[in-house]
């Protein structure tokens, strides 16, 4: 008896232990989502981001670029225009288009501020952050599709400070971490206008620093733009 009475105390203290990781992971996404615009982020039809970038194979070397982001539910538009290897990537809601072939990169709406504005949606779910993480305060968001997100928040503002993301894009594993340097109010959301994204493709690393210089909320968008070709 003394036996059982131990192992059902040790489940016990295991399942509150996790029901408090649950409930801070879903304070602190609660927390986020207000932070960058609350029912404005919810609701927002659309985002459009252009602007420069810089991007290089090492921390030293870069080269300029130009880049277009586009956002409306699950499809997205992202163009990389620079002199050594321009890039295109297309989702329609079904399919990817990318314009290297057998290349493309993690799909952009699962990550960032497109992920963040799913909390609450239908299929989308907050998690405690993995244990290698839990040193940093945030949350992971996980898509029905499987992808996920984890978070890092400011411990005062509550606003996502950073984010990172593992992939697997056609059998090839691709983690990428982004740090936000600034964010602007746009129609009451609050979004990332400068940050710095690291991608780890595996035989090699990019990094990249973006700056943009529009930032439309809830613009129109045609259908056309998501067009795969």
């Amino acid at each position: 008896m003394k036996v059982a009475s131990s192992i059902l105390a040790l489940v016990v203290l295991v399942s509150s232990a996790s029901a408090n990781l649950n409930d801070s992971a879903v304070a602190l996404a609660e927390a986020a989502v207000a932070a960058h615009g609350g029912e404005k982020l919810r609701s927002m039809s659309s985002l459009t981001l252009r602007g420069t970038a810089e991007i290089s194979g090492s921390p030293s070397q870069t080269f300029p670029a130009g880049f277009v982001m586009i956002y409306s539910g699950d499809r997205y538009f992202l163009e990389i225009t620079n002199p050594l290897q321009p890039l295109k990537q297309v989702y329609d809601g079904e399919t990817v288009s990318s314009s290297l072939p057998g290349f493309q990169l993690p799909p952009v709406n699962r990550l960032g501020l497109p992920m963040l504005q799913r909390i609450g949606s239908e299929g989308f779910r907050v998690e405690p952050l993995p244990e290698k993480s839990r040193k940093r305060k945030g949350f992971r968001v996980v898509a029905p599709d499987g992808f996920y997100c984890d978070f890092f928040v400011n411990e005062k503002t509550g606003a996502v400070k950073a984010y990172e993301a593992e992939f697997d894009v056609s059998g090839r594993v691709v983690t990428t971490s982004v740090e936000i340097d600034s964010v602007k109010d746009v129609q009451g959301v609050k979004v990332p206008d400068r940050y710095s994204q690291r991608f780890e493709l595996g035989t090699f690393t990019v990094y990249t620093s973006f700056r943009a210089r529009e930032v439309v909320v809830n613009g129109p968008v045609e259908d056309s733009v998501f067009s795969v070709k």
